[in-house]
């Protein structure tokens, strides 16, 4: 058997999803320990790299054995798993999450603290992660300047270990790496009292760690980790090795061999054909047993379409990702589309409700530095919105906003228009221009009565005047 022949065929093995790694709660954390779970999680990189494969478009078709040399081999690999994945986070993270607080000094803090790390592209570059392996990690630390910063961590390049308590609290956190030839295993290990760097078997002295728990938060794409696209891998390689063939079919066609039976041809005669296209066979009294057609193997065009049609279909139902490029799609109803997306606002709920946990465990580490707010517990009171990133009806939207009119707060009032950034900060907006149009107003009222006053005064004088 060839190597890509092994290749392909270890690629397609059905891998083992990546459970959490769990640790005796009482366990003592050291050099040995963490190179055994590095040892548990080299184990979980070929699905990594082969899911990272699928999005990219490097897919099984590239690995099949070669055919001989006179055959069509055409590799043609249709990215599905891109193409949902970037669908589904355009719908249900495209708009960036919202944040605010109702205190004024926190909601500041937590506006400056994402707007200096770009919070609106880090979550979107997140969650992408977490829909390609089902699961990322984020890494808050301390800047140079004391600014807590943060970064996304690949499941690739780092995992938590959780303690085996019912509770599953994260034990100790590694990132590591390799170095003299890919030999030496460097790193990083936290625990929530102390971080340590180590280098092969040499664990260093501990540092104090600032957050009093763990600086990394997984995020996952849903309980069981399962990545976006994982369920249509196998049909995703079957389509795209159909739809090569039907590109060889092609080729064979257009390298058809042209039979010519009853009579004899030289070198010099074929030479003819092949380049003027014109046949003139001579050779028999009969010219109808001449025979002068091309060979044409049995093609199977009609079976190939059914099949990549209902390969295409059953992709987008089972990654519950709707197909917005079909023609058909634009043309629904407001009613209708909801119907067609509703799968995907399905699957996007689910991802919010992950998103919005790990988010809390953010602004949970954010809110421990008394340098950052001054309340430890303000991240309980965030309040987080998602919006999905669908076709607007304006006019529908201020329509609903008016009828909520003294049925519900101003600011649940101003939330359904989506022209409105942060309901907050609109209602603030508001307040000043209502201000400012009633010192106006206050200011054309008083030179209205100067005006009146001034004509009090000086009609006596022009009655006097005229007497």
């Amino acid at each position: 058997m060839s190597d890509a022949k092994v290749t392909r065929m270890n690629s397609r093995r059905p891998y083992k999803l990546p459970e959490p790694l769990i640790c005796d709660a009482d366990a003592v954390i050291d050099i040995s320990l963490v190179h055994k779970y590095i040892d548990k999680h080299e184990e979980r990189l070929p699905r990594y790299k082969y899911l990272e494969n699928l999005y990219k478009g490097f897919h099984d078709v590239f690995n099949l054995p070669e055919k001989e040399s006179w055959k069509p081999d055409n590799r043609l690999a249709v990215n599905f798993p891109r193409y949902i994945t970037d669908t589904f986070l355009g719908y249900a993270y495209g708009v960036p999450v919202k944040r605010s607080h109702p205190k004024e000094n926190i909601d500041e803090a937590i506006k400056e603290f994402d707007q200096s790390n770009d919070m609106g592209d880090h979550d979107f570059e997140l969650e992408k992660q977490a829909c390609i392996y089902g699961h990322a990690y984020e890494y808050l630390y301390q800047d140079e300047e004391s600014q807590t910063r943060i970064a996304t961590v690949k499941p690739k390049h780092g995992f938590i270990v959780y303690d085996d308590t019912v509770q599953r609290r994260a034990m100790f956190e590694v990132r590591y790496g390799y170095k003299g030839n890919g030999t030496i295993r460097v790193g990083e290990v936290m625990t929530r009292d102390e971080f340590y760097e180590f280098t092969g078997s040499t664990m260093n002295e501990g540092i104090i760690n600032p957050y009093g728990r763990l600086p990394m938060i997984e995020y996952a794409l849903n309980q069981e980790r399962i990545s976006l696209f994982e369920g249509i891998a196998g049909m995703t390689e079957v389509y795209n090795k159909t739809i090569g063939e039907k590109a060889n079919d092609v080729d064979s066609f257009a390298e058809a061999y042209l039979a010519i039976l009853g009579a004899e041809l030289d070198d010099d005669g074929i030479y003819r054909i092949r380049d003027n296209r014109i046949i003139n066979l001579y050779g028999t009294d009969d010219a109808k047993d001449i025979v002068v057609q091309f060979l044409q193997k049995p093609t199977a065009d009609g079976s190939q379409e059914n099949l990549l049609d209902r390969l295409e279909k059953l992709i987008y139902q089972t990654s519950m990702v709707a197909n917005i490029s079909d023609e058909n799609f634009g043309q629904a109803s407001g009613t209708a589309l909801a119907y067609k997306l509703q799968a995907m606002s399905n699957l996007a709920l689910t991802a919010d409700r992950k998103m919005i946990k790990s988010m809390s465990a953010r602004y949970k580490l954010f809110c421990s530095l008394p340098t950052n707010v001054p309340d430890p517990d303000a991240w309980k009171d965030i309040d987080y919105k998602t919006t999905r990133n669908i076709p607007k009806n304006l006019l529908e939207e201020a329509q609903t906003a008016q009828a909520l009119d003294g049925i519900t707060s101003q600011e649940t009032q101003l939330s359904v228009l989506s022209v409105v950034g942060n309901a907050s900060d609109e209602i603030k907006k508001m307040e000043k221009e209502h201000e400012k149009a009633q010192e106006t107003a206050t200011g054309n009222d008083l030179l209205e009565r100067l005006r009146d006053g001034q004509q009090d005064i000086l009609e006596p004088e022009r009655s006097g005047t005229a007497s």
